[in-house]
């Protein structure tokens, strides 16, 4: 099979588009978004009883752009290039907004087919990481967050990244709490088949497929695609140092 060549450019398209696709399936499942989506979907139902303003991709490049500056904060360094993945989260927000708008009233009554759409949501995703991961190009703030705190504190990857998506289940949860109030009028016992302000059981099912589904994802993209610049003055540039 001939791969796609020099397609590290287009794969950082294809991972915020299909990311942002993804989530937007997700939260139509009702069962949980992810711990990383669930923060901007709760604030926004809670701003828009106030405004229009703060739809989910609004409220989500909000939410982001206070991740920055936290993290400019914890690592006590500021680089230019850090304002680059806030500007990938701009537009990640409006992509997420655009694919909820075209979702628009769409929703799924069987509870299993709630639970495929979940999991097809999370593959969707889960495809669209496996790009972002194999580009050069900015990334989110999430991610920047974790690859910088680890650099700073010269921590594995991956414990921070665990201690860092537990943070965020933490904080989606105490949203919901606390920006609600109706936690002892919910009916607990459907969480399985639907979501208490966008934290359900998908929520956890999600995180636990998240990691082998981008391992799989992973090995799709590099048998259709070779993720190599193709403009190469440009990847040297946006390298963080």
């Amino acid at each position: 099979m001939n791969k796609i060549k020099k397609s590290s450019e287009l794969l950082w398209i294809l991972g915020f588009i299909f990311v942002a696709f993804g989530v937007a399936i997700c939260s139509k499942a009702n069962l949980g978004v992810s711990m990383i989506a669930a923060p901007a979907f709760i604030v926004s139902e809670a701003m828009l009883r106030f405004s229009e303003i703060f739809s989910v991709g609004v409220t989500e490049y909000i939410i982001q752009g206070i991740i920055l500056v936290l993290m400019c904060i914890v690592v006590r360094r500021f680089n230019w290039r850090y304002l680059l993945a806030f500007a990938v989260a701009v537009l990640y927000g409006y992509t997420l907004n655009l694919f909820l708008w075209i979702l628009g009233d769409v929703t799924f009554d069987a509870i299993w087919l709630r639970w495929i759409m979940l999991i097809v949501g999370d593959l969707i995703i889960a495809f669209g990481i496996a790009c972002f991961f194999r580009t050069y190009l900015p990334l989110q703030v999430y991610e920047l967050f974790v690859a910088e705190t680890a650099d700073r504190f010269h921590i594995g990857i991956g414990k921070v990244k665990t201690a860092f998506d537990v943070t965020l289940l933490v904080i989606s949860v105490v949203l919901a709490i606390t920006l609600f109030g109706d936690v002892t009028s919910f009916d607990w016992s459907g969480i399985t088949h639907t979501s208490y302000h966008s934290i359900g059981l998908g929520t956890f099912v999600t995180t636990a497929v998240n990691s082998p589904f981008i391992a799989i994802m992973g090995k799709l993209v590099d048998r259709i695609f070779e993720p190599s610049p193709r403009f190469k003055k440009l990847e040297s540039f946006l390298k963080l140092g």
